[in-house]
């Protein structure tokens, strides 16, 4: 009760952070226990878990930017004016299934970034099938994975599996960020403040933080229900770049359209 009493103020998109502290009380719990049953094996076992766990929270905070007091204060994303005005956007440009079936009969490389849009409309089977329709056409598919995509630690990564993505299809922030500039088309699946390019600026809610590099890519389609702001409450500046297109809508429909698009188009 005390645990679930501590992470109450975590907001969602923290969650990695929170379920990778209570897995760390967990272990600090059973060493405790240890000392009291004089177990040394227990006492060992519940120290590495509890030293896994607050070193898994320490890398999650420094991948969201944040620190650890406020992850558990619910520091970010509260401020309601903050999150109004991040709202005025401008220069949009929309996208339907036809025009990007046309842009991916062009391309030879797609990085597909997946977020927790993906995971609430379940649509990382549907991101399979169009991620197959374009490797039968000897395009190179790959999926950008953040390490705090979701709303836990490696939520992207086990959605994925659970479609049978193949592993080595999968990279990590740090490996594939310095080939974006070589891709032809990004597809964002329910991701904001983790492709925001705003992190870069020298100050802000999430200056610093770091991001998928998607907007030096050639193309960027970005799949989202509305142009609401991400957990952080800022504006997301790729939305409105010349290279990004939106296209709104639930994110498995919209995947189940792209695919039947891209087959439209090579018939």
């Amino acid at each position: 009760l005390l645990r679930s009493c501590l992470v109450l103020p975590i907001g969602g998109a923290a969650m990695p952070v929170g379920v990778s502290l209570l897995n760390s009380y967990s272990g600090i719990a059973g060493a405790f226990a240890g000392f009291v049953i004089k177990s040394p094996l227990l006492i060992v076992v519940g120290a590495m878990v509890g030293a896994a766990g607050l070193i898994l929270t320490q890398i999650m905070c420094k991948a969201m930017n944040r620190s650890l007091t406020n992850v558990l204060l619910g520091g970010m994303g509260g401020d309601e004016a903050v999150a109004e005005d991040a709202r005025d956007y401008t220069s949009i440009k929309q996208a339907g299934p036809e025009e990007v079936a046309m842009v991916l009969d062009g391309a030879s490389s797609v990085v597909f970034v997946p977020g927790y849009g993906l995971a609430v409309a379940q649509a990382q089977h549907a991101v399979r099938e169009l991620a197959d329709l374009l490797i039968t056409r000897d395009v190179q598919v790959r999926y950008a994975i953040h390490p705090v995509a979701g709303r836990m630690p490696g939520h992207m990564n086990v959605l994925l599996a659970e479609s049978d993505v193949p592993y080595d299809q999968l990279w990590e922030m740090e490996r594939i960020n310095g080939d974006f500039k070589n891709t032809d088309v990004v597809i964002v699946v329910g991701a904001n403040d983790v492709v925001n390019p705003a992190a870069r600026e020298p100050s802000g809610p999430i200056a610093g933080m770091p991001i998928l590099d998607v907007d030096r890519a050639k193309h960027v389609f970005v799949i989202k229900r509305s142009m609401s702001t991400g957990f952080a409450g800022v504006q997301n500046p790729l939305f409105f770049h010349d290279n990004t297109m939106m296209i709104f809508g639930d994110a498995k429909k919209v995947m189940i359209q792209l695919a039947e698009a891209v087959r439209d188009y090579a018939a």
